[in-house]
């Protein structure tokens, strides 16, 4: 793991540092790719990690005439829930998403998928179709990428080792533009793309006048395809163009089999997204979003109120100091663990427990200054400062929270181990929508898997725990 956690108290600082170690230093945001890679041992080059979570304003989405710009703290659920994204560049909201479970959404950033440059990395396809640029920052000054000359192989960009991603912006799409994003994965939540697909379209006068489609998951880097595009352009979208369009689509790449698809199977999916993507511009079918979805963010919604002071963790120093449950805890070990295992070894609270130890069981589900999170991606100095409840702080007293008298009521607990995260996830979920919907239920514990049972009786106890609150839950 990591020798050095640093949490830096402004991009100053996070630039010097960068500067400083070199290739030995990564920026950490939402850390969910480099934590567990660091963790299979693929990043061994990496000894300081550089956290930026603390820094006020990284997490701003502005807009300057028309022109959106994120900042590298912009999570997914932050672009999930802004009206103007979803109005005017819903491609980009579409695969927010699409992106993990809402624990995963509320510390991945926009910023971090595109910086790991995988080609199943769902925002890239619809970023690349809305024409984004990225601004990197180091000691030198500012340059500015487009997207498009961003990646350069195969998980590889034109990013320094000292500079920094500051700003991502694009223009929002014109009155006469429609843009989509579909995604083919193997389940409903917590999928990687089989294949991915984004389009923008500009029609004038019944008549394609500018198309954009971009494919993800079918070759070493997210891929225009020029030839599709200029198909479309100076036509119709009628059945046989949209035709034509998606089977040269389709010949462009050259997909590679993997354990999710047959390189053939991701061939033929191409053309028939393609052709979905376009029928649902032409026909002004695009799917819409929830319109209050369960996001578990708490009130602040997952965003940094005022910078933190730069903070040094190397383990044989400053004790991680944080509010867990209410009171306050100074620990001198763990500096190099993640929070699920501090919490667990350190602090003691053997209530969050480890299922999978990569995000994709959420029996570790916590809450971190407000917001729902995976303990066991997110690094134990994050808490320094930080206010923690686990599920050992639910209940008031002798008093049971409302959602653990429901499970007791409905029969809800069976071996019990994922129940501490399901928990959280109702508790956090009963906090934004006291009454929620049987639609909301289900999106808060899309990243809790429950290995017993086909989830009925836990359905149920969130249900009653709604009613109990007040509310009618549907």
């Amino acid at each position: 793991m990591w020798q050095k956690y640093i949490t830096a108290g402004s991009v100053e600082d996070v630039l010097t540092l960068l500067a400083e170690h070199q290739g030995a230093a990564r920026v950490i945001a939402g850390g969910t790719d480099l934590l567990l890679e660091m963790e299979r041992g693929k990043r061994p080059d990496v000894h300081v990690l550089i956290d930026i979570t603390r820094i006020a304003g990284l997490d701003a989405i502005t807009r300057e005439g028309d022109t959106l710009r994120l900042g590298p703290l912009v999570t997914h659920n932050h672009v999930v829930a802004h009206p103007l994204i979803r109005q005017r560049a819903l491609p980009l909201a579409q695969a927010a998403w699409e992106v993990g479970a809402p624990q995963i959404r509320n510390r991945a950033t926009i910023a971090g998928n595109l910086i790991t440059a995988s080609s199943a990395n769902d925002t890239i396809t619809p970023l690349l179709v809305l024409g984004a640029e990225v601004v990197l920052a180091s000691l030198d000054g500012e340059r500015t990428v487009p997207l498009s000359a961003f990646y350069t192989g195969l998980r590889q960009t034109v990013m320094r080792p000292d500079e920094m991603l500051t700003a991502i912006h694009f223009p929002l799409l014109a009155e006469t533009e429609r843009g989509t994003f579909i995604k083919l994965g193997l389940r409903r939540a917590q999928a990687i793309s089989v294949n991915n697909v984004a389009a923008v379209v500009r029609v004038e006068d019944g008549m394609v006048t500018r198309a954009a489609l971009a494919l993800g998951s079918v070759a070493p880097t997210v891929i225009r395809v020029p030839g599709a595009e200029a198909a479309l352009v100076g036509q119709p979208l009628s059945d046989e163009v949209i035709r034509s369009a998606a089977r040269i689509a389709a010949a462009t790449p050259t997909p590679i089999t993997d354990v999710r698809s047959t390189a053939e199977y991701r061939a033929e999916m191409v053309k028939v997204l393609v052709a979905r993507a376009l029928r649902q511009i032409r026909d002004d079918a695009i799917p819409t979003l929830p319109e209050r979805p369960a996001q578990l963010w708490g009130e602040r919604e997952a965003r940094v109120e005022r910078s933190a002071a730069t903070t040094v963790h190397n383990g044989s120093g400053l004790p991680i100091e944080a509010t867990i449950n209410g009171q306050r805890v100074s620990v001198a070990s763990g500096a190099h663990k993640t929070l699920l295992d501090w919490l667990r070894d350190d602090v003691g609270l053997k209530g969050t427990k480890e299922g999978c130890g990569e995000g994709e069981c959420g029996a570790c589900t916590v809450f971190l200054d407000g917001a729902a999170v995976m303990a066991c991606m997110v690094a134990a100095p994050r808490a320094h400062g930080a206010d923690i409840v686990t599920v050992e702080g639910l209940a008031a007293g002798d008093q049971l929270h409302p959602l653990q008298e429901a499970f007791v009521a409905s029969g809800a607990v069976q071996c019990g181990f994922c129940t501490p995260g399901l928990l959280m996830a109702g508790a956090k979920l009963l906090e934004e929508h006291p009454s929620p919907t049987r639609e909301q239920i289900e999106q808060s514990i899309s990243g809790n898997l429950c290995r017993c049972t086909g989830y009925y009786k836990i359905l149920e106890a969130f249900m009653k725990a709604g009613e109990s609150a007040g509310g009618a839950g549907q």
